[in-house]
């Protein structure tokens, strides 16, 4: 009842303001106009004059809106609808006047009619605005870095919101033939290198980076300059946010180590993993740690047959079970606390849930840790993988080894026992399972990298410990990897050793610094960064290929595969059973000798890092 109202109050103004229009046009164009000619010969015509408008303000939605919402969309179409509209009611005087209308009164009509009517139904968001502004105080003076697409976006979304009182004070922008110009009436204010000078004569208190294309490398140079400010710093991630249009206040959030990597979001083939996961009894192991969790999340999204979880961690499973029941499923999850070192317990996962992918992400990783304890890492890391391998060979379809880059010519123990994982893939892949392993370095954020032990001492006040100021390490996050692996499992034929591209290595102080600054500190004013040497078994740099092995594209532009090393079977199944009998005996040096005479152990540090010990 409300909006039939509303209509027709609007249609008597457009009728009322139609009239004016035309009025005023007469009346500028031919002083004493009410005598003219022309003016007897409107009204003869202008109930169809004023009708065939009307029409066209009707068909182009013009009574149809909510005014106090209005945008550029109603803008055009309040263009197009008096535009049309005019011409359409031009071709009615010149078909029926002997003398037409003067086309100065033409275009001042169209001209008045598009300020009325524009102006009608932009006054209910003009009010909406001043109302908002007026009942607000914009007491947080806004930098936004990036004059571009984001850069508007959030500057707009900011004026819808004066709630949360920001006032933007300009934008900063490399690009020198923006600098000095104007958006939205706000000076584009200088380049990067200008940040610190602007915000403290413009009394900046926040900063926003809306640059979503950024790499890592401007982000962590922009971070550079805003350190020296006390202002706030928060960013605007994910260029498929401006790509698809749905950019909001939300997406604002606080810097985080991701921002720094600069790494697009991976792009996967929904339809190959579905093929091999929709509908599948999927097995992860290790299920409740940072990989295997996160598997988890995304392989529930491809809606399998049946998800088992298996890890030894009962506390850590239990958890996830609690975060897993509550995302809407239709297909049995199972959390299974068992250990892959129990054969008879793999047998009877076998028997009873009949797994067709297995992700095999379970493994003793800590490298300092596995120095000391060799037996552990050897019985949970080679010969529960023999385990699992031997179970799942000929009953299952795909088997993906979760690797790392610690394989690659290790010189620790960790590294020696995930290269001879590798290794046994090769030999048990065969036509009925397709065995593969999925390469790459650190995880940021896991519960077992640097960013966790940072925080803890942040936290605790400092020191940030590092081992080495020029160690260095490749870095993706959980998620970009594990999309990666589910992709690779996706793609594989057999016997591969995928390796993701991992970027560009990043320095662990560069790491500790970034992360004391996120923290709103100031490295070694704040937080002091000690460096503690290398421990047993660390490399300065950690690399992605073995010196036998090349490499080659797949048809996925992250996804690269290794040329595999060729292997001896008989010998690789006496080594195994060596390790398997030395490890019962409880014998680590016997073990690491083992390791050493298989070729997969190379306790002599490289040269590099005896130069800076």
């Amino acid at each position: 009842m409300f909006r039939r109202k509303e209509t027709i109050i609007l249609l008597f103004a457009d009728i009322i303001l139609i009239n004016a229009a035309i009025i005023l046009s007469f009346w500028i164009r031919l002083p004493g106009f009410l005598s003219t000619d022309n003016f007897l010969a409107y009204q003869r015509i202008a109930i169809f004059f004023i009708a065939i408008k009307l029409i066209f303000y009707r068909f182009f939605g013009l009574y149809g809106g909510i005014w106090r919402y209005a945008s550029i969309n109603e803008v055009f179409s309040i263009f197009k609808a008096v535009t049309l509209a005019s011409l359409a009611t031009m071709g009615l005087i010149f078909f029926t006047q002997t003398s037409p209308f003067p086309r100065s009164v033409i275009l001042l009509d169209w001209f008045f009619n598009l300020f009325f009517i524009g102006g009608l139904r932009f006054v209910p968001r003009l009010y909406k605005e001043f109302q908002k502004r007026g009942s607000y105080r914009l007491n947080q003076r806004l930098l936004i870095i990036g004059a571009g697409d984001a850069g508007e976006v959030i500057f707009r979304e900011i004026r819808k919101h004066p709630e949360l009182g920001y006032k933007v004070i300009g934008f900063i922008d490399d690009d020198l033939k923006k600098v000095g110009r104007k958006i939205h009436n706000l000076k584009v204010l200088g380049t990067r290198k200008d940040i610190g000078k602007i915000v403290s004569r413009e009394d900046i208190n926040e900063i926003i980076i809306a640059i979503p294309s950024a790499s890592g490398k401007i982000v962590r140079e922009i971070i550079s300059y805003c350190e020296r400010t006390k202002a706030k710093l928060k960013i605007l991630p994910g260029m498929y946010k401006i790509i698809k249009g749905d950019i909001t206040i939300n997406e604002i959030r606080e810097v985080r180590l991701e921002d720094l990597l600069g790494r697009k979001p991976v792009e996967t083939n929904l339809e190959e993993i579905s093929q091999y996961l929709s509908g599948k009894s999927v097995l992860i192991t290790g299920a409740a740690g940072s990989i295997g969790s996160e598997l988890s999340r995304q392989v529930i999204r491809f809606n399998p047959g049946k998800l088992l979880l298996l890890d030894n961690n009962e506390n850590e499973i239990f958890f996830l079970q609690r975060e897993l029941e509550k995302i809407e499923h239709s297909f049995p999850l199972a959390f299974l606390v068992n250990d892959i070192k129990e054969k008879e317990v793999l047998e009877s996962i076998w028997r009873e849930h009949n797994p067709d992918v297995v992700f095999h992400a379970a493994a003793h990783k800590h490298v300092p840790l596995m120095e000391e304890n060799p037996v552990a890492a050897v019985r949970n890391n080679v010969l529960g993988t023999r385990n699992l391998m031997k179970t799942a060979q000929g009953k299952t379809e795909r088997f993906i080894l979760i690797s790392s880059d610690k394989a690659v010519n290790p010189m620790n123990i960790m590294g020696a026992t995930k290269r001879t994982t590798e290794l046994m893939m090769q030999f048990f892949s065969n036509d009925k399972t397709k065995f593969c392993a999925v390469r790459f370095g650190n995880v940021l954020g896991s519960k077992g990298s640097v960013v966790p032990l940072f925080k803890r001492q942040i936290a605790e006040g400092g020191p940030v410990t590092v081992t080495h100021p020029e160690i260095k390490r490749y870095f993706m996050s959980v998620a970009e990897s594990v999309s990666l692996i589910i992709q690779a499992g996706a793609i594989s034929k057999g016997g591969e050793v995928f390796i993701l591209d991992m970027g560009e290595p990043i320095k662990i102080v560069n790491l500790a610094r970034d992360l004391i600054i996120l923290s709103g500190l100031e490295p070694e004013n704040d937080i002091p960064i000690k460096i503690i040497g290398l421990r047993p078994g660390e490399k300065l740099n950690e690399e992605l290929l073995t010196t036998g092995e090349g490499i080659r594209a797949t048809r996925h532009k992250k996804i690269f595969i290794a040329r595999p090393d060729t292997i001896n079977p008989e010998k690789l199944l006496k080594d195994i059973s060596d390790l398997e009998r030395l490890s019962l005996s409880g014998e680590k040096d016997l073990i690491i000798k083992r390791l050493q005479a298989m070729g997969v152990l190379n306790l002599k540090p490289p040269m590099d890092a005896d130069k800076h010990r």
